[in-house]
């Protein structure tokens, strides 16, 4: 299990010796250690009642530690005033909590008008967002939250969660609550917005396959509070910690894996012989092995073509697909 951060910079969120017992003997997080490296997205996943939103409230003080230390750009956020902690932090929620009397561009103002802002900047400050967010301004900054459809409202939430440019973002579940198309449009627009503003992220989800495909590393929490393993997606559908682990990853955790296992020239065919015909559709080669594989089953040719920018480099068919898993998992031998 690995707790230290990927990247070896300096961690943006440390818990150290983290815990959190109710006045009952109910133990919610056991001592957690758990670091999160500067724009990392790592993303916290378990059954119901393991803590992980538990952790995620104790980051932001809704939720008072029984002990541990808790720290943000090194500074230990107990020492801090509350309300301004969490007006620093962005945090976002499954049930979005928008103002319903209230505009929605006047939603994503409310921050920025917390922190002293004039109208006139908050207002221009709420139109970047929403425009971030892929709401056009013109059409949505006037209306009211129930104008608006589910995920446009997810959205809102997150702009809102950004208006004080804050360095964590804390989100809990925030979209367990649409349906799944919407999710992962959501989550891919997430995932852009991730890698434009390089913030750091903290995300609690039930759902595995959202933490696999979101996450630069994923927690797994077990029950009573105990962090299982604290891994790469990779090594985590890999090489489980445990039993516990292996069991909530799923007997479908090779399928996972390919989701997050990229493209590799070593296990493309070459184009010798290979009519452009018999290609189909082609493929980048910045796409994962399951989005190739999902290609390669619909047009049904038995192989597809592989290009790096407008050259093509090499066919792939499904004998290079199991290479490559097999390299994976290689590689994560080697490494451990």
């Amino acid at each position: 299990m690995d707790a230290t951060p990927s990247t070896g910079a300096h961690p943006m969120i440390r818990l150290s010796g983290v815990g959190k017992t109710y006045d009952d003997g109910t133990v919610a997080v056991q001592e957690l250690d758990l670091e999160v490296a500067r724009g990392e997205l790592v993303c916290l996943v378990g059954p119901s009642g393991c803590g992980k939103s538990t952790t995620l409230k104790m980051i932001n003080r809704l939720i008072e530690p029984s002990t541990g230390r808790i720290e943000i750009d090194g500074e230990d956020v107990t020492a801090k005033d509350p309300v301004q902690l969490r007006r620093s932090i962005g945090y976002v929620i499954q049930q979005v909590g928008l103002f319903p009397h209230q505009r929605i561009l006047a939603n994503v103002m409310t921050v920025p008008l917390l922190y002293g802002e004039s109208k006139a900047i908050a207002r221009e400050r709420g139109r970047e967002l929403l425009d971030l967010v892929g709401l056009d301004p013109a059409t949505y900054a006037d209306r009211y939250p129930h104008q608006l459809s589910g995920g446009q409202q997810q959205r809102v939430g997150v702009a809102r969660a950004l208006a004080a440019h804050p360095p964590v973002l804390l989100m809990d579940e925030p979209f367990g609550a649409v349906d799944p198309v919407v999710r992962t449009r959501l989550q891919d627009e997430f995932l852009r917005l991730h890698d434009e503003l390089g913030v750091t992220v903290v995300f609690v989800t039930h759902d595995i396959d959202e933490a696999v495909r979101l996450g630069d590393r994923v927690a797994v929490f077990a029950a009573g509070g105990r962090l299982a393993q604290f891994d790469t997606p990779a090594r985590l559908l890999g090489r489980p910690a445990d039993d516990f682990v292996a069991e909530f990853v799923g007997s479908t955790s090779g399928l996972r894996r390919l989701t997050v296992t990229p493209l590799d020239p070593a296990h493309l065919e070459p184009l010798d012989g290979v009519r452009g015909g018999d290609l189909g559709d082609a493929v980048g080669l910045d796409i994962s092995l399951g989005d190739a594989l999902a290609v390669l089953l619909r047009d049904d040719r038995g192989m597809i073509g592989v290009r790096d920018g407008a050259r093509f480099v090499g066919v792939l068919t499904p004998n290079g697909v199991h290479q490559a898993l097999r390299a994976a998992l290689a590689e994560m031998d080697a490494s451990a």
